[in-house]
């Protein structure tokens, strides 16, 4: 494997996708009032995934070095690891890390002198719930509060980012629109939690899955599951969301055939499986707000769908 290979692979890039349905959602919430500028949402969905990156690899880091991760690890089975499976050394790895933070720094900058200085702000909000998700002395995820943080990043901070840039404000409906999406992305931890309640205790870890135990947590991950898919439908009867958002439905037999595997037991890939529902959630997401804009176009339909769910 060339160098140029590991240093891909330690930001699992098979993540990439969660930040990049985040970030379109969010910019086409904002096309519902305006016209979208191109080079704008590219920009910003390159420096969300270079910051995506970075977290994944200095979550390793911390993991590794706090010797959470081990070659018996649950995680360390279905994927490459960076440091437990000999690709790179602590020091290669955190330098990787702070490149890619430079990287989403300098974007950043970019999109806040050329279009809003929102921007700093959300990232700012975004880079301290990513760095310190396994950093100390906060250490997020290891306080039971990672589910949260994932849900704030890949919720509203990235579809707040993603209008901002747009629009040059934020926008209630942006916040508005995230939350299904952003609880389900945050389930991909909680199946990861739910895998590692062993390995977890072993290592005296809080999470959500050692706090409520196997059979409590399967329940919680159900019901934020079926929350997500009732959002959507009062959503749709307030008036926030076109009927066309009735479309994520067609994933519910994928989230369906999810839980009943994880009944039969958690298995080691169970982070990467909820990821695929979220992928297929957030496609057919895309596909509802596109073709909300193409038969109805911006104007008065969106403004008065925002309208009444702000009333409401």
């Amino acid at each position: 494997m060339s160098t140029l290979q590991q240093y891909i692979i330690a930001t699992r890039p098979w993540s990439f996708s969660m930040s990049a349905i985040s970030v379109t959602l969010g910019t086409l919430v904002a096309w519902r009032s305006g016209p979208v500028h191109w080079g704008a949402y590219t920009a910003a969905l390159v420096g969300m995934v270079a910051m995506h990156a970075a977290g994944n690899v200095i979550n390793d880091y911390f993991d590794s070095r706090h010797q959470v991760d081990r070659p018996d690890s649950p995680t360390v089975k279905y994927r490459p690891h960076p440091i437990v499976g000999g690709l790179m050394s602590l020091r290669t790895l955190l330098a990787e890390g702070v490149a890619l933070l430079a990287v989403a720094a300098a974007i950043g900058v970019g999109l806040a002198v050329f279009r809003t200085p929102l921007v700093v702000w959300i990232a700012l909000a975004g880079f301290l719930l990513t760095f310190f998700y396994t950093a100390g002395p906060i250490t997020l995820k290891y306080r039971a509060l990672g589910e949260v943080a994932v849900f704030l990043v890949w919720g509203p901070l990235m579809f707040l980012g993603a209008y901002a840039v747009q629009r040059r404000a934020l926008g209630l409906e942006a916040v508005i629109a995230s939350i299904p999406f952003g609880v389900l992305v945050a389930l991909v931890l909680f199946a990861n939690n739910m895998r590692d309640i062993v390995q977890d205790s072993r290592s005296g870890i809080r999470t959500l899955g050692t706090l409520l135990g196997p059979e409590r947590a399967l329940t919680g991950f159900t019901g934020l599951m079926l929350a997500a898919y009732v959002y959507v439908i009062g959503a749709v009867a307030i008036g926030a969301f076109s009927p066309w958002m009735l479309l994520v439905f067609l994933s519910a037999p994928t989230a369906v055939s999810l839980v009943r595997t994880f009944r039969k037991g958690i298995p080691d890939a169970a982070d990467a499986l909820t990821a695929k529902l979220d992928t297929v959630f957030g496609i057919l997401f895309i596909i509802a707000l596109a073709l909300e804009r193409a038969v109805h176009g911006i104007g008065p339909l969106a403004a008065l769908a925002f309208e009444r769910a702000v009333r409401l």
